[in-house]
């Protein structure tokens, strides 16, 4: 089965009306203002599901910072969830600093939706004070055993929209603070992996974490799949797409580049996920 984890998609009010969040919602603005910044409806990515063969998406919208946008939002989620059945998982998202994003995590899992993420620290990073903004999220995910997708992204190179402050010992400290969850490093964590390496403690705080490959074809080279393998097991590395920034088929060439076998590429491409959001 080939299961993509990492989809946004929005409402027909924000795909129709995206000028009028930009002055409340400056993280979108950054990423959604140009023109050729696409937004897709549900039915437009399983359209693109069927033409690219993937079976099922993780899909979320984006971490607003207003509880009214993000609760619609999440609402739409849950509505195409409950119209692709077998072709959708939902993840709810919103600002972790907003005051009600612990009773939305509640609600939205609640209400059927099985993780949460994309969440996002365009401006903070992740600081002491959003760990502790994460902390009740994580308790309820951790309760109801469903996984958090936390954006990350590499700390040197060049810059582009949505590359956060991060640094890579913010993401150490967020996954060693919450050891029992299980966390998903987007974007390959930021290459954080290559400290598997150590003989001590590192190991042992990875165990519950996953990596995923959105917009790799853009990051990094084709070998970072093997490098990867070797470094964390292919058990721990996702496929991810970010679609609609990129198309899967763009993944697929790389990944015949790759150097991973053909049961290694399968793992990556869906059985992985399966055991996560499906067993």
């Amino acid at each position: 089965m080939m299961i993509d984890v990492h989809t946004h998609i929005f409402s027909k009010d924000i795909r129709e009306n995206r000028e009028k969040y930009f002055p409340d919602e400056s993280a979108f603005r950054l990423l959604y203002e140009p023109p050729k910044s696409k937004l897709v409806s549900a039915d437009e990515l399983v359209n693109a599901m069927d033409e690219q063969g993937v079976d099922m998406s993780v899909i979320f919208s984006f971490p607003w910072k207003k509880a009214d946008t993000f609760k619609r939002e999440n609402d739409y989620i849950l509505e195409s969830v409950h119209k692709y059945p077998k072709r959708l998982i939902g993840l709810c998202c919103f600002d972790v600093f907003n005051s009600q994003a612990a009773a939305e995590t509640e609600r939205c899992l609640d209400a059927g939706l099985r993780g949460v993420g994309e969440l996002a620290l365009y401006q903070s990073g992740i600081d002491e004070e959003a760990l502790k903004r994460l902390d009740p999220i994580m308790t309820i995910c951790r309760e109801k055993k469903y996984p958090i997708l936390i954006h990350t992204n590499e700390p040197i190179g060049h810059l582009y929209p949505g590359k956060t402050p991060n640094t890579l010992l913010q993401i150490y400290n967020l996954v060693r603070r919450f050891p029992e969850n299980v966390i998903v490093l987007a974007h390959w964590g930021g290459g954080i992996f290559f400290y598997n390496l150590l003989k001590k403690e590192v190991k042992e705080s990875f165990k519950n974490v996953y990596f995923d490959t959105a917009a790799s074809p853009f990051l990094y080279d084709p070998d970072i799949y093997a490098i990867a393998a070797k470094l964390i097991g292919v058990d721990k590395i996702l496929f991810g797409t970010d679609f609609p920034l990129l198309k899967p088929a763009r993944y697929f060439k790389e990944l015949e580049k790759s150097g991973l076998s053909a049961d290694e590429i399968n793992a990556v491409c869906g059985g992985n996920a399966e055991k996560i959001w499906l067993l």
